[in-house]
């Protein structure tokens, strides 16, 4: 197979991005256009939510009174217009497809692109009429991008858009006409908290983590619908039913060996694509922990606070003095533009391949990383850089301490809080005094870390190495059969990771806050 002619592949598709709003999914969409305008067309799958277009208010008051996505209003297309021209287009990310076609920027787009109202959630994709009988005619490939990467979701949205998405997004591209492959990007967390050498396998239907037998995914959907019932039925206020939703999501997921809600969701994901994808070619894609650009479309381009970033922000701002970790763990890190090269790649060497394969594409395997190294960096980077507060002051950040006993760090923050909170609620004199203000400011950090340190826990403590077996044959095969590596590199071991967090990442994280 020539793997130099990636670009000329590309040429003439019509490719359906799921998530289309989403970080991974963004950079997909603009190197595709980048390199090959003369792909036929994307279409974008942009759910039609109110709370990406807030600005629209007539629009968002009338569009919530639709409750699903049987038929989507006209006012729901100029939502939906909108959100792609403003959280899409209107990213910094395109300014070198700006530059490229300057005035024709915005008719280029609107030939290349056509944004759709819908959500994985629903079957058909929540798409119907005419839209729905065009695009099963046209489509050649599907790439389900959409998620919620929330560790601690509501049990029902993560699993309508992390479970029930996926099965739809199969069913859907099973009904395309012309279907030449399926794309579905998972995590490659979807191991839970396993130790050693991690393979690239795909997940039988049922099977969980710790053993326990009795996983069946339509009986998780009857049980999130009859509690969302029950909880309704008894006026149970609608910030009551978040946190008990939420809470539904964690046990459950630890119930069967997964550490938290998205990773527990996404691996019942992948376990309906395997079931229902029938003769229909499909990759798994599985990243690691994806982080800014590398190299494309320029370096060091990403969206909030992302993962690790919320520690290294934290420790700039100076909240982390103690942290708790394993200083000898390896953080498996991507950079989103390697990424997406390893799902172009990818494309092109399984399209109309009748089979199933999975990819991890991280680093910790070939070009490891460990959280000592990069709590060093980050040392260093914020001494060197140091962060200004708010009120312009500049932040003196300590190496602090690293505490590898989680239970330790539990009573020292335990303690801690408590003694705060018995200060706080002693009768003071003096009113609403600076002692009082740093004393609860002290107490807002003190729960904030303890926070970040629960979500983050199996990962600072993580004992696994992503095996990336197939995604390194699929590298040497490329490099072998002419790999234009300028345009596609996916190879980790090209990274300096100091050089990458000091003059990329970390710059890029800062500067995305302000």
């Amino acid at each position: 197979m020539d793997f130099g002619s990636i670009t000329e592949f590309l040429a003439n598709k019509t490719i359906l991005v799921t998530g289309a709003t989403g970080f991974i999914a963004k950079i997909l969409v603009e190197k595709i256009l980048r390199v090959q305008p003369n792909v036929n067309k994307l279409y974008l799958l942009i759910r039609a939510s109110n709370s990406q277009a807030a600005d629209i208010r007539l629009q968002d008051e009338v569009y919530m009174r639709t409750t699903k996505l049987r038929k989507l209003s006209l006012v729901a297309h100029i939502v939906v217009r909108t959100v792609f021209w403003t959280q899409v287009l209107g990213k910094e990310l395109f300014k070198i497809l700006r530059e490229k076609w300057g005035t024709k920027f915005e008719c280029f787009m609107s030939e290349k692109i056509s944004a759709v109202a819908g959500d994985t959630s629903y079957e058909n994709l929540g798409i119907t009429g005419h839209r729905l009988k065009q695009m099963y005619n046209d489509i050649d490939i599907v790439i389900n991008v959409a998620a919620t990467t929330k560790f601690d979701e509501r049990y029902d949205v993560a699993l309508g858009v992390n479970t029930l998405g996926p099965k739809h997004v199969v069913n859907f591209a099973k009904n395309c006409a012309n279907i030449k492959l399926l794309i579905h990007v998972s995590t490659a967390y979807v191991c839970g908290e396993k130790t050693g050498i991690i393979s690239e396998k795909a997940y039988g239907m049922g099977e969980t983590l710790n053993g326990v037998v009795g996983l069946d995914i339509d009986s998780e959907k009857k049980l999130v619908d009859q509690t969302l019932s029950s909880l309704k039925a008894s006026d149970v206020p609608e910030k009551d039913i978040r946190i008990r939703m939420k809470n539904l999501g964690d046990q459950r997921a630890k119930f069967y060996g997964w550490p938290n809600t998205y990773v527990f969701t996404k691996a019942m994901g992948e376990m309906l694509v395997g079931k229902l994808r029938g003769n229909l070619p499909v990759l798994i894609m599985r990243p690691t922990i994806v982080c800014s650009t590398f190299k494309e479309p320029f370096p060091g381009w990403v969206e909030g606070c992302r993962t690790i970033d919320s520690i290294a922000v934290m420790y700039g701002k100076g909240y982390l003095g103690l942290f708790c970790g394993d200083s000898t763990s390896v953080l498996d890190l991507i950079p989103a533009d390697m990424f997406v090269n390893s799902i172009i790649v990818a494309m092109k060497d399984h399209i109309n391949q009748s089979k199933l394969t999975v990819y991890q594409v991280g680093s910790s395997k070939r070009n490891p990383i460990s959280l000592g190294d990069v709590h060093d960096i980050l040392f260093r980077y914020f001494t060197k850089n140091p962060w200004i507060n708010r009120e312009g002051n500049t932040v003196n950040v300590r190496k602090g301490v690293v505490l590898s006993n989680i239970l330790i760090f539990e009573i020292i923050f335990s303690l801690l809080h408590y003694f705060v909170q018995m200060v706080l609620i002693l009768p003071n004199k003096m009113g609403d005094s600076s002692f009082l203000r740093t004393l609860r400011n002290f107490d807002k950090k003190l729960k904030m870390v303890t926070r970040i340190v629960e979500l983050y826990k199996p990962y600072v403590f993580f004992k696994g190495i992503f095996a990336d077996t197939n995604t390194e044959k699929l590298l040497i095969t490329a490099r072998e059969n002419g790999l234009d590596e300028n345009a596609f590199n996916f190879d980790p071991l090209c990274i300096n990771w100091k050089d990458y967090f000091f003059n990329i990442h970390l710059p890029s994280i800062v500067d995305n806050l302000f």
